[in-house]
């Protein structure tokens, strides 16, 4: 559960893609998100660990700059491992903190 002082880090994986949101579930809104399917995400494979980690770090940069910097990690059931655990640290070494 995602508060204004925690917002949720929610992941969704595909065969081809992933998506990451960074929600405020007492609010109902969602403060910032990326994923492969963004138009400024740079080409190339979308479905491997390098794309995922990508996405991590393009959406830790844009919760930051929406004020969010500590986070609840939401994997959605799927398993922390590979693309997810990917994503993880890639928000990670962005500036989130888990």
């Amino acid at each position: 559960m995602g508060t204004p002082d925690r917002p949720r880090l929610c992941v969704y994986r595909s065969l081809k893609h992933i998506y990451a949101q960074v929600i405020d579930d007492l609010a109902g809104r969602t403060l910032a998100s990326a994923s492969t399917r963004d138009k400024d995400f740079a080409g190339g494979a979308t479905g491997n660990t390098d794309a995922a980690a990508r996405v991590g770090a393009s959406l830790a940069e844009r919760a930051k700059a929406a004020g969010v910097s500590k986070v609840v990690f939401d994997r959605g059931g799927f398993r922390y491992h590979g693309r997810v655990k990917a994503l993880a640290e890639g928000a990670r070494k962005g500036g989130l903190e888990f």
